[in-house]
């Protein structure tokens, strides 16, 4: 998981998902005033996780710090351990942040001790009474779930292993089809050290150059896949992620294309096919295209982007 695209994407909702949460412990801690027990208290998480997936944990601290009864887990949470009665939580974020206010707060993202992945959480202050003391009530949020919430691709994180599964297939195909070339390479280049007349080496090692060169491209696509489609999680709603995938594409793609263009000058200068020298130049010239309209469009998207985020942070 790429928690640098989750914090970014996070940054980009966070207005939105600290007024949601503030209100929702708010509203939490009136309820919680009111129930006697346990029982009740699971009940009303039940419901409350039912509508709000991304919700994972609800416990009480005293006003020292230290837990209160065992932690509540949400149906939904995943990962999650129960338990953690009289535990010191004094030195945990939301502690400090509902010290310094009386009001419902919510942490800036960390990595939660229970689940070990990035979390959230809601704080509220209970008030006390004469059969209760008081103490706060903190809410645990999984931070990848409300961000699926509000952006609407739950659906899509339940299919995507089976978009990974194909991605990973096409990898296999292409690193398949790079080592196919690279073992005729070898068998070309066996030949030419088994002895051939210096015309044909030539020729011959051409071949081998030839052969390795489309592997490299190949390979380096295949590459690409693997690690955009299976290994990193590319955010499909970022258009940096789609942009850094296509310009690694292209990048193959010109490399090919000015190593077969060198080879043709080479063959043109040592004499096995003069008239390629024009040739040469002409296959060139899409490479140079490639390479100008390359760096223009990745330019343009990156301001494009830049622009995006900056109107969007601003509201």
């Amino acid at each position: 998981m790429n928690y640098l695209n989750t914090i970014d994407r996070y940054r980009d909702y966070r207005p939105v998902i600290h007024n949601l949460l503030a209100s929702s412990i708010s509203s939490l801690g009136e309820e919680w005033q009111h129930s006697t027990s346990d029982e009740e208290r699971e009940k009303s998480l039940a419901v409350i996780a039912k509508n709000f997936p991304f919700i994972s944990t609800l416990f009480v601290l005293d006003e020292a710090g230290s837990q209160v009864g065992d932690t509540l887990i949400s149906p939904y949470a995943e990962g999650y351990q129960g338990g953690g009665d009289g535990i010191d939580r004094s030195r945990r974020p939301y502690f400090s942040l509902a010290q310094g206010s009386g009001e419902p707060g919510v942490t800036e993202p960390y990595l939660s001790v229970n689940s070990r992945a990035l979390c959230i959480s809601a704080v509220t202050r209970l008030a006390g009474s004469d059969s209760r003391p008081g103490g706060y009530l903190v809410l645990d949020v999984d931070l990848n779930k409300i961000l699926s919430f509000f952006m609407g691709d739950t659906q899509l994180r339940r299919v995507e292993w089976s978009f990974k599964a194909v991605y990973l297939l096409i990898s296999v195909g292409l690193f398949l089809v790079v080592f196919a070339m690279l073992w005729h390479a070898a068998s070309q280049l066996f030949v030419v050290l088994t002895g051939l007349s210096d015309h044909q080496a030539v020729i011959q090692v051409f071949r081998v150059v030839i052969y390795l060169t489309l592997a490299l491209a190949i390979f380096d696509l295949g590459k690409t896949t693997l690690e955009e489609e299976v290994l990193l999680g590319k955010d499909v709603f970022r258009h940096s992620s789609t942009r850094r995938t296509i310009t690694r594409f292209i990048a193959a793609i010109l490399i090919a294309i000015s190593i077969e263009a060198l080879m043709m000058i080479f063959k043109a200068a040592f004499g096995t096919t003069p008239g390629q020298l024009t040739e040469a130049v002409w296959v060139m010239m899409p490479a140079v295209g490639l390479l100008i309209g390359l760096g223009l469009y990745v330019y343009l998207g990156a301001r494009a982007e830049q622009i995006l985020l900056e109107t969007r942070r601003s509201k």
